[in-house]
């Protein structure tokens, strides 16, 4: 186990992501470094208002506790109680065009240690996309994107983490999926810490590979304020996965993680409207009824 080369690597992929981000949108990212008082601290790159992007997070973070919170021991309870090591790079980017999708990726590091026992080492993350309105040849190019990164590990990579996203990635309480889904995975540690190191490395480094062509092709496109009105609509959906059911938000809290840091996920215009329906037949209902769905993309 080598976790200084996991927080090298986590520190330059947040310099390659901000990097092209910063070429495809124009604009700059805030860099705002931050330490934690139990342990530890982080680096977040945020960017507001900008041209393509209305908001976006790339945060990298390396805590330590004495304790090892109840969103990250949940999946595994004998380790409750120990003393933890996490890392990671974490990003949300929200742009302003309705027709160019939201997308979320996370890399992430664990070790939990008790005295007078072998220290306990895990990888976890995934990435996956959110459109507001569906494009079918966006969503195969973002899920071949990611059979591409774990093909050279085998063949069954990426239909495993495919499903464990589509499940990971599910508002339980309206029994909807939040987009169309990617890769996710945890408690990785197959092959032993090289290999899982090497499949965390290749998620993360396919990232811009999946998401910028799909910018590409959207971000000129013409919106009005109906299509403008969904997206803030849908990106209601977001916030209520983000504040109940996703984990990574509860381990930030529950470690005494950032604020700010953590919730720059969240959208910066959002709305909720009582039991909406879109039109039948409508770009808005496709969405729903084609791509919100439990789907083979490849």
């Amino acid at each position: 186990m080598d976790a200084l080369a996991v927080k090298t690597y986590l520190l330059s992929l947040q310099d390659k992501i901000v990097t092209g981000l910063e070429a495809m949108d124009g604009g700059t990212f805030l860099r705002d470094s931050w330490e934690r008082a139990e342990g530890g601290g982080g680096i977040s790159r945020v960017i507001e208002s900008s041209h393509v992007l209305e908001r976006g997070g790339v945060n990298f973070s390396h805590v330590f506790g004495q304790k090892l919170p109840p969103s990250a021991s949940a999946g595994r309870p004998e380790l409750a109680g120990r003393s933890f090591e996490a890392m990671g790079v974490s990003l949300v980017l929200h742009p302003h065009n309705p027709f160019v999708p939201t997308v979320h990726l996370n890399v992430r590091f664990f070790c939990a240690t008790q005295e007078g026992m072998d220290p306990v080492w895990w990888f976890g993350g995934g990435m996956d996309l959110t459109p507001y309105y569906g494009f079918e040849e966006d969503a195969i190019h973002f899920h071949q994107t990611c059979q591409l990164a774990l093909q050279p590990f085998g063949p069954d990579w990426y239909p495993q983490f495919k499903q464990w996203c589509d499940r990971y990635f599910f508002l339980k309480h309206r029994s909807e999926p939040r987009g169309i889904g990617g890769v996710f995975f945890d408690d990785l540690q197959a092959g032993g810490f090289d290999n899982a190191f090497a499949m965390t490395r290749a998620i993360g480094d396919s990232f811009l590979d999946a998401y910028l062509p799909i910018v590409q092709r959207r971000k000129a496109l013409e919106w009005n304020q109906t299509q403008r009105d969904w997206q803030c609509y849908r990106r209601g959906r977001y916030v209520e996965f983000n504040l109940v059911w996703d984990r990574g938000t509860l381990f930030g809290l529950q470690s005494n993680g950032r604020t700010e840091s953590i919730l720059v996920s969240m959208p910066p215009e959002v709305s909720w409207r009582y039991n909406h329906t879109p039109a039948p037949g409508s770009a808005e209902a496709r969405l729903l009824s084609d791509f919100l769905c439990e789907r083979d993309w490849l």
